[in-house]
Formats: C-alpha cells, sequence, structure tokens
C-alpha cells in the first residue's frame, strides 16, 4: 500500500519542511533509539523523504509512483528491523557476542536486518567495554552495531575500544594497509547484499554502477586514510560492502549501519545514485559518525550527523579533483538531478537555500544562518526537528571556515571536524554550541591559540550566528533557542529533555580503470563499462 500522502499544513506560518506546507509521511524517517538497549528502527538515505514526499504529491506520473514506491521500501525495511528488534530479548549481554546459528550463509545478509543505520547512536548487544556513554554522555566512541560484530564476514574483526583508542595518524603495519571492498548486485530486488560482481583488486566490470560504487568506496577509503590516518570507517580495516541495483528504479541511497545500498533512480527526476562520488561519500561518513561519536539523529544533533555527512562527501569529490577551496562547487548530490529538474543538487554548502527551486520538488528550505533556523517538532514528521534542513546553518559554517583558511579543505579544516568527530568528547547529543566549542578547542590543540586556522573556525561558526562563549560549552549544556522551542519535560540528560518533548528525538581513485581504484583518476565516469542500470 502506498504511504500516506502529504497535505497542506493549514497554518500560515508553520515550519513546513519545505516552506510550502508540505512534511514527510510520519512512517519514513529515522526515529531516535527507543532506549539505550534498541537500535535506531529506520533506514535514511541521502534523499530526504520530505522530499520524496514532495515529488509523490505533485508528480503524476512515473517518478510520483517510484516515488511512493521508494517510501514504501523504505517502511517495509523500518517494519522488518521494528520486528526483529522486539524480537530481541532486553538488556545488554555480558561478555563477547556469540555466534548464532540463525546467521545467513557468508555473502547472503537478510535484508534490513537489526544492524543500526549510522544516523545515530546505539549500545544494543554490545559488551560493557565497547558501548559509549548515554546520549549527553561525553567520551562515547559511538556504536558497533550486535548485527555486524556476529556477520560472518567480519567475525573476529573488532574496532579498537575505549574513547581514544581511535588512530589518528598512519600506524606501521607489517603489511600495506588498503582497502577491502565488494560490490554486489541486488538485481531490483531488496535482498542484501546481492551477487558479488567485484572484488578488491579485480578487473573493470562491465557494469558502469558497479564500477562507480567500487571507486566512490575507494575514494571515500582514501581520503580517511591518506589525509587522516584512518583505516576505513572503524579504524580497524572495516570491509567497505556496496549493493547496486536495489529496488526497481529507487530514489534513493543509503548505509544500513553495515553497507552501503544504492538505486538506480526513477529516470525523470533523480538518475543513478552511484553517479555522484560526494553521495558515496556523504553516506560512508554516516558509517564513520557510528564508529565515532555516534550523533543522536535528531535535532541539533541529528543536524550535525548530517553536516558531518555533507563535510566528508564534498571533500572526497574535492581531493579527487584536487581542488582549492575556491574552486570547489561546494554541492552535495551534483549530478543527481535529470535534464529539465530546476536546481543543480540536492544541497549546497556554500549557499544553502539555493541547491533547487523546482515546481515538483519546492525549493531548497535549508537555512544559512541561526536566524532561519526552522524550529520544528522533534518527530518523524518533521525530519526528526529538520536534520535535513538546519544542516545548512554548521555547512556554511564549515564552508567560511575553509575559505578563511584557503588552499585545500580537506587539509587544515578537514582534519579539524575529523578530530572532533573521533576523539570521543562529543556528547551524543551535542548541539551547535557545543561543536563549534570542540571545533575551536581542536583548533587551538592543532595550531595553537594565535593560529590562523582558530581564527578562522571562530569566523566560521560567527558567521553563522553561532556564539562560542571563550570558556567553551559544557557537556550538559543546551542553547537559549533549543530551549524556547522546546521546554524540557523528562529525560535522561539536559540536552536530551529537549528532544523528548515532541517525540523521540533523527582519495582519489575515480576513472583510473586499473582494477585499483586508487590512484589518480581524470573524472568521475573512470572506468570503462556499459550501463545496465536498467
Amino acid at each position: 500500500m502506498a504511504p500516506k500522502q502529504p497535505t497542506p499544513d493549514p497554518t500560515p506560518e508553520s515550519n513546513s519542511l519545505d516552506g510550502q506546507g508540505f512534511s514527510s509521511p510520519a512512517t519514513e524517517h529515522c526515529p531516535e533509539a527507543q532506549s539505550p538497549d534498541e537500535p535506531p528502527p529506520a533506514v535514511c538515505g541521502i534523499v530526504p523523504p520530505f522530499l520524496l514526499a514532495r515529488v509523490a504529491a505533485t508528480d503524476p506520473g512515473h517518478a510520483g509512483q517510484v516515488a511512493r514506491e521508494t517510501l514504501a521500501v523504505q517502511r517495509s525495511l523500518r517494519i522488518q528491523r521494528e520486528a526483529r528488534s522486539g524480537m530481541r530479548p532486553p538488556g545488554r549481554r555480558e561478555g563477547p557476542p556469540e555466534r548464532s546459528s540463525s546467521d545467513p550463509a557468508d555473502g547472503a545478509p537478510d535484508s534490513g536486518e537489526d544492524a543500526g543505520d549510522g544516523e545515530g547512536g546505539s549500545d544494543a548487544g554490545l559488551p560493557p567495554a565497547q558501548t559509549g556513554g548515554a546520549p549527553g554522555a561525553p567520551g562515547g566512541p559511538g556504536f558497533v552495531p550486535d548485527r555486524l560484530q556476529r556477520h560472518p564476514r567480519l567475525r573476529g574483526h573488532r574496532p579498537p575500544t575505549g574513547a581514544r583508542a581511535v588512530p589518528t595518524a598512519p600506524a606501521t603495519p607489517s603489511a600495506p594497509v588498503t582497502p577491502h571492498r565488494s560490490v554486489h548486485d541486488a538485481e531490483h530486488g531488496t535482498k542484501l547484499p546481492g551477487v558479488l560482481r567485484r572484488g578488491e583488486g579485480q578487473p573493470v566490470h562491465s557494469d558502469e554502477s558497479v564500477n562507480e560504487a567500487y571507486d566512490g568506496l575507494g575514494a571515500t577509503w582514501t581520503l580517511l586514510h591518506e589525509a587522516y590516518g584512518r583505516n576505513s570507517l572503524d579504524g580497524a580495516g572495516l570491509p567497505l560492502v556496496a549493493s547496486v541495483h536495489f529496488a526497481k528504479d529507487y530514489d534513493n541511497a543509503f548505509w544500513d549501519g553495515e553497507q552501503m545500498v544504492f538505486g538506480d533512480g526513477d529516470g525523470e527526476i533523480f538518475g543513478s545514485f552511484t553517479d555522484s562520488a560526494d553521495v558515496i561519500g556523504h553516506e560512508l561518513a554516516h558509517g564513520l559518525t557510528q564508529f565515532t561519536a555516534g550523533l543522536v539523529y535528531v535535532g541539533q544533533s541529528g543536524a550535525l550527523n548530517e553536516h558531518v555527512s555533507d563535510v566528508f562527501g564534498v571533500l572526497t569529490v574535492q581531493r579527487l579533483l584536487d581542488q582549492s577551496v575556491a574552486d570547489a562547487d561546494w554541492l552535495v548530490g551534483k549530478g543527481l538531478f535529470r535534464p529539465g529538474v530546476k536546481g543543480v543538487a540536492l544541497r549546497s554548502m556554500k549557499e544553502p537555500g539555493t541547491a533547487y527551486d523546482d515546481p515538483r520538488l519546492g525549493k531548497d528550505p535549508q537555512p544559512g544562518h541561526m536566524d532561519g533556523y526552522k524550529h520544528m517538532p522533534h518527530d518523524e514528521a518533521n525530519d526528526n526537528g529538520g536534520v535535513h534542513i538546519n544542516s545548512g546553518i554548521p555547512n556554511r559554517a564549515f564552508y567560511l571556515t575553509a575559505t578563511q583558511i584557503g588552499g585545500k579543505a580537506w587539509e587544515a579544516p578537514g582534519r579539524i571536524w575529523f578530530e572532533t568527530l573521533v576523539r570521543g568528547g562529543l556528547p551524543k547529543d551535542a548541539d551547535f554550541t557545543t561543536f563549534a566549542a570542540a571545533t575551536v578547542r581542536i583548533a587551538q590543540e592543532l595550531f595553537g591559540a594565535d593560529s590562523p586556522e582558530l581564527a578562522a573556525v571562530r569566523a566560521g561558526w560567527g558567521g553563522v550566528g553561532v556564539a562560542i562563549p571563550e570558556q567553551g560549552v559544557g557537556a550538559g549544556q543546551t542553547p537559549a533557542s533549543e530551549q524556547a522551542a522546546h521546554p524540557p519535560t523528562r529525560s535522561r540528560t539536559p540536552r536530551a529533555a529537549a528532544h523528548a518533548v515532541d517525540g523521540r528525538g533523527d582519495g582519489p581513485g575515480i576513472g583510473s580503470g586499473n582494477g585499483s581504484g586508487i590512484g589518480p583518476g581524470d573524472g568521475w565516469s573512470g572506468s570503462a563499462g556499459t550501463d545496465a542500470r536498467r
């Protein structure tokens, strides 16, 4: 059954998701975990549900039908995961996870497994030494899904433990550190991962989508490893798995807590989701957040979760193309829209709110300053408090920081943001002020109190209206704007109280064509082969 259609908000001054009265179906977004022992039940994608809902409501043809089907598939995945979560015994298990006789065979996990989605944190099923703190507690390393620990592909692979166990400089391994990629074909079904088409080091495949996914995984891995000394998303060599041709004309791409999944797009509004390297980098960065800060996917922490993914998505592309800050376009999802769509990308970090203005999509609703902050209910029907919307504010702060520093954005600016994410000092429900104060502290540690880098970070946040007290912000502080919008009711922590009121609250390697996906490339079409997307 098709999901409920969006209807115009009868309140003229309401902060609807697109500014034109449309909201997303209440079943199609990433709610906060029900409790510290339960994983988030939804799977999220690069395309926000409210945008798909808009297409479903305004396009009477093929694109509208595909949008409805995409939302229905997302709802089905959510229901499956909720059911699986509900069947697990409550509470934590002591000791290491046990092998389960019900685990699927190697290489063939069921779709929609209860593995977390990289868009928030949960410590379900982890031994105490592996878990991070509850929302609001500093020092938590994020979460590693129980499913991931028990998966046959990864059995015996355990990430480092402890808040500061994540390496921030390249180690000296006994053998060269390389990515471990595998790209599968879902063959327009929803069973994951599908048929293996290309493994690490194997030759270029005849399917263009397979090669683009392979190269995109490599580009993101190379950024993390060569720029920041991190071996994959977890810092310990996590294999990067992807599936292409998911469902029929599926209008999204997502990280499901274990792997990347790509749809082919409807062909009218959205093209293939492997076409954009920044989309691949964005979704994999949700995995990076999953294994580090575990930012809760609701309100300002959820917007920061999206922001971090946008940052490392654009940095993946900028490093691929060896672009300076001035040369980069700062677009997220460039190349996704088909000809005829009045838009250039899903989001603009340089000028939030200008990425698209189309009759079927509506107008880009992102603000670029706290003056335009959208105070929205922290529930599923309102983008979990505007996580895809208010992320425009920290996005522009990063852009302003990078442009003031100059040079290559993945160097000093990217290093500051990376270290802020992985150091383990952020609470899982960090707000903009807390995150900004952390970037200031890290910039000072890395470059010094009188450095231009530190001055640029302060100026970047000041340019979007996020004030940073000289003494920094404590782990329990909430900005006055959040307190006014969401007065505390019940909560485990001061900042989480605001989240509880309205609901549970959301390297170079392209174009080489040499089978490695790592090394200089001449563009994002790179690998030879035919396009077998449809």
